[in-house]
């Protein structure tokens, strides 16, 4: 936990949060499966259940319901640069349900599992990465968060996206000061190898 919050403090040095720049890290838990939608390709049928977003600016993290749709779509608009992880291909296109810009190409962006996968040739998930780089991890996963929500326990979803931002944001920082992450190497558990990235954007 001491790692995590030495992390965060990170935004108020001026290599990792320049003044007055505004960085946006968010994602975003769905109402339904790509089964349910008949495939991936209808991503922007899924329908928010819960977002959550980390301010810079404010220091904050906020929770989103469907009905906060377009607040949260107004924040990102208003950031200097939107973090995620695999956000370019799954949460803007979930927010094209929504609205008819086309956020991946207006919005400045950094799609960490895109840096990720530009230096190794193949896609990590995120639970991979933080727990090699951070010695932390998610609390869930997507389907147990769809669950959830057809049991109506909007709560534990925005606990669960929560800590999915804050993962992202700490990986982000490390990654920015550093200039690599780790993952754990496919079939070999508990051996660490270093994925260079270059977050100065």
């Amino acid at each position: 936990m001491m790692a995590q919050n030495q992390l965060a403090l990170d935004f108020d040095s001026p290599s990792a949060k320049p003044a007055e720049k505004r960085v946006v890290v968010f994602d975003i838990e769905t109402q339904k499966s790509a089964q349910d939608v008949g495939g991936w390709g209808n991503k922007q049928l899924m329908l928010v259940a819960v977002a959550v977003t980390f301010d810079s600016i404010e220091n904050e993290f906020k929770v989103f319901f469907e009905k906060d749709v377009p607040e949260l779509i107004a924040l990102l608009k208003k950031a200097d640069l939107v973090i995620g992880y695999n956000s370019k291909n799954f949460d803007y296109a979930v927010l094209a349900g929504y609205t008819d810009e086309p956020l991946c190409k207006t919005l400045p962006s950094l799609d960490i599992l895109e840096e990720v996968e530009k230096a190794l040739g193949f896609r990590i998930k995120l639970d991979n990465i933080a727990s090699a780089t951070l010695g932390v991890g998610k609390t869930a996963d997507g389907l147990q968060s769809l669950q959830w929500f057809k049991e109506g326990k909007l709560d534990l979803i925005a606990d669960y996206c929560t800590q999915d931002v804050k993962v992202t944001r700490d990986v982000y920082l490390y990654g920015l000061e550093h200039n690599h992450l780790f993952y754990t190497g496919r079939g070999r558990v508990g051996a660490k190898k270093k994925i260079p990235v270059n977050f100065q954007k």
